[in-house]
């Protein structure tokens, strides 16, 4: 049975967006890869959707979905956007004849429960059968967390950091700062000084 999100759902391409659809009822829009920084009338018409029922950004986790997603991290309210991550996962989608330029996966070419997870981890509100939804606030991680725990401004921070994404299977090109949000959507302090502890 599909799971009801409430945000609106960005992905790259429409393969992408058939991938979820299997998953998820929810709103989901494509971005056309590349063409959206030359699209102003769909970025006027994701902020619209940010501030009316929020948005989640699920790009490929190489470096082409990266540069999509830091661009719109620019261009949106960060307030109403969330930020969602597929694994590193070796292959290539069974539609491609060739493995993508880094041999990743792309959204499309996960599995329904990976999707499901990425979408849970990053905050998506699941609704219920009376369209209700739920979450919790916690004490957030901060940047000066990041640094008591040695994952920022050290000698071998970036090594850690690294270590780390590996460890919570995490994409390898997120920055320190999409680290910390991560962490604060997936983990509650506790658990992630527990998690650095252990590397």
């Amino acid at each position: 049975m599909k799971k009801p999100i409430r945000e609106v759902i960005v992905v790259e391409g429409r393969y992408d967006k058939n991938a979820l659809l299997q998953v998820v009822d929810a709103t989901v829009i494509t971005l056309g890869g590349f063409a959206v920084f030359d699209d102003k009338e769909k970025l006027a018409f994701l902020r619209r959707l940010a501030e009316k029922q929020g948005i989640i950004v699920l790009t490929d986790s190489d470096g082409a979905g990266f540069v999509i997603r830091n661009y719109l991290k620019g261009a949106l309210p960060r307030e109403l956007v969330k930020q969602a991550y597929i694994p590193d996962i070796s292959g290539k989608e069974r539609r491609k004849r060739y493995a993508g330029k880094e041999g990743k996966l792309g959204v499309e070419g996960m599995s329904p429960e990976i999707l499901l997870e990425s979408l849970r981890r990053a905050g998506a509100t699941f609704l219920d059968e009376n369209g209700a939804d739920s979450k919790p606030a916690e004490d957030p991680i901060t940047k000066t967390d990041l640094f008591l725990w040695g994952l920022s401004g050290g000698a071998n921070s970036a090594e850690k950091r690294s270590a780390l994404l590996k460890k919570l299977d995490l994409p390898e090109r997120l920055t320190a700062n999409g680290l910390l949000e991560a962490l604060n959507l997936l983990y509650s302090r506790e658990e992630a000084e527990h998690l650095i502890a252990e590397l």
